[in-house]
């Protein structure tokens, strides 16, 4: 099940690095699945086909780093179409039930706000959060992005994309 844009719903926190471990323990099952088990296992980690079957048709991946530098290439490489087939799939981040209730109006209002600006999600990588942070960095992001111009906002999103791809890649072949 795909994380949220922004990992916040679920707070997943991987037991990797930012580099991640040299070598993870599902990085050899990940390099052995068919392509089509592989891109569908990347397809989580970011909506984009071409994406997908651009890491998985370069495997075996040697070491996690090696997997993790394709997949910024590969972000890097995504044109328009691309970025937004894989935001086409993100999810608007919730807070958690216990969170006030205004807190869920703010940012129900930010992420409309910012969908309506854009065209799509808004999303934002908050590895490395403590998840009481999480929902006054994605008001403020979200506050903060409302005034890019649209160009801008792409650069940023894809970049944020590409943060998210890498932690979802990390829980993936760390078994996490």
């Amino acid at each position: 099940m795909r994380q949220p844009a922004t990992r916040t719903a679920v707070p997943v926190q991987s037991s990797a690095t930012a580099q991640g471990p040299a070598h993870a323990p599902g990085l050899d099952r990940f390099n052995s699945v068919p392509p089509a088990e592989a891109e569908a296992a990347l397809l989580d980690c970011c909506g984009s086909h071409r994406w997908a079957q651009r890491l998985a048709a370069h495997r075996p991946y040697p070491d996690l780093g090696a997997l993790l530098a394709a997949a910024d290439e590969a972000g890097y490489d995504l044109a328009p179409a691309d970025l937004a087939e894989a935001l086409a799939v993100e999810v608007s981040p919730c807070l958690h039930h216990a969170a006030p209730h205004s807190a869920h109006l703010a940012l129900r209002a930010a992420h409309a706000a910012y969908e309506s600006r854009f065209g799509h999600v808004f999303v934002m990588c908050v590895d490395g959060l403590e998840p009481a942070e999480q929902p006054d960095q994605v008001l403020a992001g979200i506050r903060a992005r409302l005034g890019h111009e649209p160009d801008q906002e792409r650069v940023v999103t894809a970049d944020e994309m590409r943060r998210l791809a890498r932690g979802r890649i990390i829980d993936l072949v760390s078994g996490s």
